[in-house]
């Protein structure tokens, strides 16, 4: 048993599983439970060491993932144990917060389950293997000496050609087409990564005996990386096929046990497309406001004209971020608790495949490196000039200060420091609901702007700000809709560019990005589906706490209990029991 699983039990039983005044259950019950989450986590973080790290446990450094068929059978037994075990759990026995916690690791349980049996991350994905060396967590946080971090690293790279092996195993004969060509896209990332950043950060490396070392193990991983690469592209290219599509039970089934949402995908597509409509009607109408001679979309084309050049990318991107925490501390919005500031920089080269911009927080346990890095992708050299040209708009001023709202401040960024900060147990702080984490994060944008922000420079600017949060909307419910009509409706790749293209007016390329990540991101459509259950949620506790409400109370409500599906949150924030089930 690993060191901290030991802790976890006590947390867990003192924090997670302590009965509520007036709850239901006994202690012996809790305490049960609380030792079957404490195995759960401790298997679940010793087969993801990755996870481990990424979460701040450093014991898990310098270890990769085993996707051998032994083990990926014996994990997925692992997990189809654990699902009886929880099973055996009467809620009537448990807490009112033990059952919580019961429902939120169920749902992750099967969410894996999910992963292995109806995704096959495993045996029908090339990315799963092509970005499972990440080193990068070592080389930016500075949590232990240099030399320690390098031999981490060195021990990492040193698997590259088992792990490779084991893809080219396990992958089954014919893949799907935008799966290859992402994985393609993320090797190549990763061998620039460690063509170029790696060696910038070691810089600082005196030990020459262990500069050669990883120097010798990085070169060691590029040749596999390319070779895997190189084996995608003509082993795995020619036989691909497009049948990346869940069909309606499977999509239903992960949003059913992933997010605890039992509405139907017709009746979500529904709600998507009138969504879709009514911004639509909001977008022509702000464009009015600032020009009614043009039509919408030339208004907000003029408005993305407006973006930095490809070296002003970055520092114009930092420009605004105090200004937005500011307005966040002025107005009350939410309690920030920390003084803590993210650094912006470049998106590293292997991520940038399936990245526009991103937030890179410390985990919830990580008590040393603290850092937070604000990731935007930047124009690659080699891009036609056409090509930068429609990648930057994207990055236009008003665009740029949406996406930092939802990244930084309130978004990502906010949402760790407060996980870090929050009583909840160790289980609520390693479990996320995919709808709550971007749920969050895309529901600020719009309150932010119903709050007021971009109003101090006039109607002009406060109706382009608007304009700009507005395509973001659209952009996230045209993936919603996507989402369902690509794996419930059979739309192709290329319909879904054109969708993206016509309803929230984005260019080809970053359309085309976007239809891609939707065959193998079918939970992409949470942004939306999230924020409207939020919005749901705020409504119901505002009629709920009556003169007593405020924006700035039922946001760090909502932000204390860990990251949990909406639905659990529903149930801890809201008396009323008849009000659970009405998510939307």
């Amino acid at each position: 048993m690993q060191k901290w699983s030991f802790l976890v039990g006590a947390f867990l039983v003192g924090c997670a599983t302590q009965p509520q005044t007036g709850s239901r259950g006994t202690p012996d019950a809790d305490a049960a439970f609380a030792r079957v989450a404490e195995q759960y986590l401790g298997g679940h973080l010793a087969w993801r060491p990755q996870v481990g790290v990424s979460l701040g446990l450093h014991e898990y450094d310098g270890k990769v993932a085993d996707f051998s068929p032994a083990s990926l059978d014996a994990e997925l037994s692992r997990l189809r144990r654990f699902d009886a075990r929880l099973d055996s759990f009467a809620a009537r026995q448990l807490s009112l917060t033990a059952t919580h916690d019961l429902r939120l690791l169920r749902a992750a349980v099967r969410k894996e389950i999910f992963d292995f049996e109806d995704m096959r991350s495993y045996t029908g994905n090339p990315m799963t293997y092509a970005g499972a060396l990440d080193v990068n967590v070592y080389i930016k946080r500075n949590y232990a000496p240099l030399e320690q971090r390098v031999r981490s690293v060195i021990a990492v790279l040193q698997q590259a050609s088992n792990l490779m092996a084991t893809a080219r195993a396990n992958l089954a004969e014919s893949l799907p087409r935008p799966y290859i060509e992402t994985a393609i896209q993320v090797a190549e990332g990763s061998v620039e990564f460690l063509s170029k950043d790696l060696p910038a950060a070691l810089d600082g490396l005196t030990n020459e005996p262990l500069r050669a070392e990883v120097v010798k193990a990085s070169r060691q991983a590029i040749a596999e990386l390319e070779s895997y690469a190189t084996w995608l592209k003509e082993e795995k290219q020619p036989r691909a096929h497009d049948r990346f599509a869940l069909g309606p039970e499977k999509f239903a089934k992960l949003l059913r046990e992933g997010e605890l949402v039992s509405l139907s995908p017709e009746r979500l597509l529904e709600i998507g497309m009138r969504e879709l409509r009514r911004e639509q009607e909001v977008f022509a109408g702000t464009a009015r406001r600032i020009d009614p001679a043009k039509e919408p979309i030339e208004v907000f084309r003029a408005i993305q004209r407006e973006h930095p050049t490809e070296q002003s990318l970055i520092p114009d991107t930092k420009k605004n971020l105090e200004a937005i925490r500011q307005f966040l501390v002025a107005r009350r919005i939410v309690t920030i608790p920390s003084e803590g500031r993210p650094r912006v920089e470049e998106t590293p080269a292997f991520l940038r495949a399936t990245s526009f911009a991103s937030m890179d927080a410390p985990g919830p346990f990580e008590t040393k490196a603290t850092e937070a890095y604000y990731y935007v992708t930047p124009v690659e050299k080699d891009w036609p000039l056409q090509q930068k040209e429609e990648w930057l708009t994207a990055f236009n001023y008003f665009t740029t200060d949406v996406v930092s709202i939802h990244e930084v401040w309130p978004g990502h960024y906010l949402q760790a420091l407060c996980l870090n900060a929050s009583p909840a147990g160790r289980l609520r702080k390693v479990l996320s609901s995919y709808a709550f984490v971007e749920g969050w994060a895309h529901y600020t944008e719009e309150m932010m702007l119903q709050e007021g922000f971009g109003a101090d420079g006039g109607a002009l600017k406060a109706a382009k700000y608007r304009l700009a949060q507005s395509d973001e909307a659209l952009l996230r419910l045209c993936r919603l809709c996507v989402a369902i009509q690509m794996h419930c409706d059979g739309m192709s790749v290329d319909a879904a560019t054109r969708f993206f293209q016509e309803q929230c007016y984005y260019e080809k390329k970053p359309s085309r990005q976007e239809a891609i990540r939707g065959t193998y991101d079918p939970g992409y459509l949470n942004y939306t589906l999230g924020k409207l259950m939020i919005l749901k949620l705020r409504e119901d506790y505002r009629k709920q706490e009556g003169t007593a409400f405020s924006l700035q109370r039922f946001h760090d409500e909502m932000l204390r209990h860990g990251q949990p599906q909406i639905p659990l949150l529903r149930e801890l924030m809201l008396k009323d029991r008849a009000q659970w089930k009405e998510v939307l």
